[in-house]
């Protein structure tokens, strides 16, 4: 309707110079004029110019005193012509803001005499502010000095309106021309095209944002870990070698060779290249011997260490492999203090469930220096998993092949309301440390967990401050775990703490 009155009117006349006006005449809203304006605009079929003027309008308080008089009229009325009232009651009769305003202003006009008891002192007054108030509401203007008083008490102000004058446009019809966006079927069959107008191609307007990818939750959290082993000056291994021999996946770590973990059930073997061909021999024939007749303090396990049985290759069970290899590199120089840590991929032949996967990460940490002992363990334990939100910790003595003492790690779940595991640590044995060439006073603390099981065991609030507050420039790519096994873990690890 707004539409065909505007280019109605443009037929017959030259300009439209108010859209206020235009729309009062007409009897339009003017919010609708304004929107065909800026679509007839769009089109060129109108030129608009805008308007603006700043009118002068009431305040909320100021509609009040208008309708029911300004304060100190109020308060006037209300005390008696004859006698007085005392301050209390006058109170009790007004309202708390028209009280205390209206006791400023008659005092102030004189019309009242102010006290414990408060008379008049004159009969009659005018209500001058009501009168300006009730002139602004029918659009009249006050003069300077009244308009001033009424914006101080504001009680006044300043509206900016907007409109438009409009006037003919190239593109002038007295009718908007429908423009088709598609050549169809039906245009084509029917001949319509040839008569048909279509709207002008765009080449300026921007499409659709493509599709991306995004990091997976999980990468998230690794890359943060690792950001955090950075922040304590570890230096990160090499863990691209997934397959490796037994040697260093087990023997180089005093696990003997009919330990249970090293059973096709619980280990990945290769069937090509089953062996592998290249171990230091020097230094297999000193874990040969620790493994079969001890050393450095230790027995040994006393039995027949078999050289085919380390030659096997495997998909490593555990990134101490990784350890192994490179802590003997380090025992072969001169000595210097180092940590290391690494996150990555390990496999385990074990049945798929809500919380195992066939491969998972481990996050493994380790220090080697002079002088290391349990108290140091216990420390770096500390400051590792505060950083990643866990301050209650607990640790129990436990058992591994290669590191005694043993500890498991616990930490307090706020959301279970119970200690749970989150990892496994201790100090690397002589037996494995001495026969890579390192002196008696060099030791090696270290511990390592699982990512994914610590994810699902984690509060909402520390996954929420890892995935959400620790936004990451450098991230690795997308993880190769299941996304959907993945994405039921992290539902049940939300599930897991209370609202935060």
């Amino acid at each position: 309707m707004a539409e065909e009155a505007i280019l109605g009117y443009l037929e017959n006349h030259e300009e439209i110079p108010d859209s206020g006006q235009f729309a009062t005449d007409n009897g339009l809203d003017h919010n609708d004029v304004i929107n065909v304006i800026k679509s007839l605009h769009g089109f060129r079929y109108i030129e608009a110019q805008d308007i603006k003027r700043e009118t002068l309008v009431l305040t909320e308080e100021g509609r009040k005193y208008a309708e029911k008089g300004s304060p100190e009229v109020q308060l006037f009325l209300a005390v008696p012509e004859e006698g007085s009232i005392s301050k209390e009651e006058l109170q009790k009769l007004l309202d708390p803001a028209v009280f205390k305003i209206g006791c400023s202003q008659a005092a102030k006009n004189k019309w009242v005499q102010m006290g414990n008891q408060i008379s008049r002192k004159v009969q009659h007054v005018e209500d001058r502010v009501k009168d300006l108030l009730l002139r602004i509401q029918d659009g009249q203007e006050p003069g300077k000095d009244d308009n001033n008083s009424l914006k101080t008490r504001k009680l006044t102000a300043l509206q900016t309106w907007k409109g438009y004058s409009v006037k003919r446009g190239p593109d002038y019809a007295p009718t908007r021309r429908r423009t088709a966006t598609d050549l169809t079927r039906e245009h084509l069959l029917g001949g319509d095209w040839r008569n048909i107008e279509f709207k002008e191609y765009n080449f300026s307007a921007k499409g659709p944002p493509p599709e991306s990818g995004h990091l997976h939750p999980l990468n998230k959290v690794k890359e943060r870990i690792k950001n955090i082993f950075r922040l304590m000056n570890f230096e990160e291994m090499p863990t691209n070698k997934y397959v490796e021999s037994s040697f260093w996946n087990f023997d180089a770590l005093f696990q003997p060779q009919q330990h249970p973990a090293r059973d096709s059930h619980d280990t990945f073997f290769l069937k090509a290249p089953e062996t592998t061909k290249q171990l230091p021999e020097d230094y297999v024939e000193l874990v040969k011997r620790v493994h079969e007749s001890g050393g450095y303090g230790s027995r040994g396990y006393g039995y027949e260490w078999k050289r085919e049985e380390a030659n096997k290759n495997l998909l490593r069970t555990h990134t101490t492999a990784i350890s192994s290899r490179m802590l003997y590199a380090l025992a072969q120089q001169s000595f210097t203090p180092k940590k290391y840590f690494s996150i990555d991929r390990v496999f385990r032949n074990e049945a798929v469930d809500r919380t195992h996967l066939a491969e998972f990460h481990q996050i493994e940490g380790l220090v080697c220096d002079r002088g290391l002992t349990l108290g140091h363990l216990i420390g770096v334990l500390q400051d590792f998993f505060s950083r990643l939100g866990m301050d209650k910790l607990k640790f129990k003595p436990a058992y591994n092949p290669y590191t005694e003492p043993s500890m498991e790690i616990f930490s307090y779940h706020e959301g279970l309301e119970k200690w749970v595991e989150i990892g496994n640590s201790g100090m690397f044995r002589p037996e494995m440390l001495r026969p890579m060439g390192f002196s008696e006073d060099v030791n090696v603390i270290a511990w390592g967990l699982s990512l994914e099981r610590w994810i699902l065991g984690s509060s909402r609030k520390t996954l929420y401050a890892l995935l959400e507050l620790g936004r990451l420039r450098n991230a690795s790519a997308l993880s190769s775990v299941p996304s959907l096994v993945f994405e039921k873990q992290i539902r049940l690890s939300l599930c897991l703490g209370k609202p935060d």
